[in-house]
């Protein structure tokens, strides 16, 4: 048998789990998967004859090496800043490794020890990053391979919530970690560059600076800046090209809603709330209003923001309950963004009906024989339950389908890398469009770069 140890059995590795074991007799495979929580590695496993859970503690130098010394390939679902210890074993033990997460500065460390070593570091392998990467290295290595010359790339992706479940006035549930969704934006500006010229857009007006999206049979959507788009310009060789932007899907009026937040401090993760945990919604409110000896929060409220009472605006606070008197319990010592995301996630959280949705959506402008043209390419994912989600689909197959072609010796190029070269997304994407994760690609005359928009 030849053995994959998977560590971390959280949301993103269930398909992931259940694809590799459907190809484990097959493939002659055997899992074994690794978490703090026995409990949730054994549900993991569903009896299946092929796979072992084990209690994990990645901080257990003795037990994390033992467990990879048993394995011929390693796949990391930790969080991003968890891998390099497990990557340094993988070194030292020779193992191959899969992350779908974005290659730190400690990883790229280790590239050289990895290729003197033969060994494969598969990394942003995963959604996004991960089908971005692939699907939009291929649209340029086909536009590139029949001569042409990319003068614009714009990518779009974002989780949301599908739309029969779509329930509320924000037509938002969280179906990924609600503290990157608070965050969202932070830590400098977004950073793109827009027919030639270089555009920023501060955190305090990233929400106020979005496009708009149409994607047949789902609608509109909206796009705002994600923070450096910039780097991927030597990534997919487009050092020339005159716009690039990546940005994060949301339904529309979405941004517009949560800018307000923005603007209260809510968001803000820099400081502590004193006695947070004693006070209430209605409280965590006023800690952002000016006083005022007779008017209410609501009212105070409204003439901060500038909103009237009947602004629909005013009635997305008002689904939130954000004005009752309740206590807010379990956020001591806490941050107002960790106060907001504990208030959130009592209205977002999907319900056990409830199914997710993936968007993404890629644009490209480019010249060929002195005519310029257009391709869009837009691929929507619907998820099956709360357990086989869409975002973990399409996080998870991914990864699995990448430590599968390595394990066989279709990809060969040893290294710290990312998907974007043939032998990695060319059966990949072919594979994913088996299970449902499909682009559609249309060609249509260049419409350029709207100056309106940003």
């Amino acid at each position: 048998m030849r053995n994959i140890l998977i560590i971390g059995a959280g949301k993103s590795a269930s398909t992931l789990i259940q694809y590799l074991l459907s190809k484990s007799d097959a493939e002659n495979l055997f899992l074994t998967i690794g978490d703090l929580s026995l409990a949730l590695a054994q549900k993991k496993t569903n009896n299946h004859k092929n796979a072992a859970a084990i209690a994990l503690d990645i901080f257990d130098a003795n037990q994390r090496q033992t467990a990879i010394q048993k394995a011929d390939i390693v796949i990391s679902m930790l969080p991003a800043h968890l891998h390099i210890e497990v990557a340094k074993d993988c070194i030292t033990l020779k193992k191959h490794m899969v992350t779908a997460s974005y290659i730190s500065d400690a990883m790229q460390e280790l590239d050289a020890a990895a290729k003197e070593n033969n060994l494969i570091f598969m990394n942003e392998i995963g959604l996004d990053p991960g089908i971005d990467h692939m699907s939009a290295m291929k649209v340029i290595d086909e536009i590139h391979e029949k001569g042409g010359k990319m003068i614009l790339f714009e990518s779009f992706c974002g989780g949301l919530v599908a739309p029969e479940s779509d329930t509320n006035l924000w037509n938002y549930k969280f179906t990924w970690a609600p503290r990157n969704v608070v965050l969202a934006g932070q830590g400098g500006a977004a950073k793109f560059i827009q027919e030639g010229t270089y555009k920023y857009i501060p955190y305090n007006k990233l929400f106020r600076r979005t496009e708009f999206l149409e994607v047949e049979g789902y609608g509109k959507f909206e796009g705002y800046a994600n923070r450096d788009s910039l780097k991927y310009r030597s990534v997919y060789g487009l050092e020339d090209v005159l716009t690039l932007y990546r940005g994060t899907i949301r339904k529309v009026g979405f941004s517009k809603a949560w800018n307000m937040f923005v603007q209260l401090g809510m968001t803000d993760d820099s400081y502590k709330i004193d006695n947070s945990e004693t006070i209430s919604n209605r409280e965590f409110v006023n800690l952002f209003l000016p006083y005022h000896p007779s008017d209410s929060v609501e009212l105070k409220m409204r003439l901060y923001l500038g909103i009237e009472q009947d602004d629909i605006m005013w009635d997305k606070l008002l689904e939130l309950d954000l004005f009752n008197s309740n206590k807010i319990s379990g956020v001591k010592n806490a941050s107002p963004a960790q106060i907001l995301e504990h208030i959130l996630a009592e209205k977002w959280t999907l319900e056990p009906h409830d199914k997710d949705m993936i968007v993404m959506y890629h644009k490209f402008g480019y010249e060929i024989d002195g005519v310029q043209k257009q391709i869009d390419s837009k691929m929507v994912c619907i998820g099956e339950d709360q357990t086989y989600t869409a975002m973990s689909k399409t996080v998870g197959l991914p990864v699995a389908m990448a430590t599968l072609q390595i394990l066989n010796g279709n990809i060969k190029t040893p290294g710290v890398q990312l998907p974007i070269r043939k032998e990695v997304y060319l059966p990949i994407l072919k594979e994913l469009e088996t299970l449902g994760v499909i682009f559609k690609e249309t060609e249509m005359p260049y419409v350029g770069y709207n100056p309106d928009k940003l």
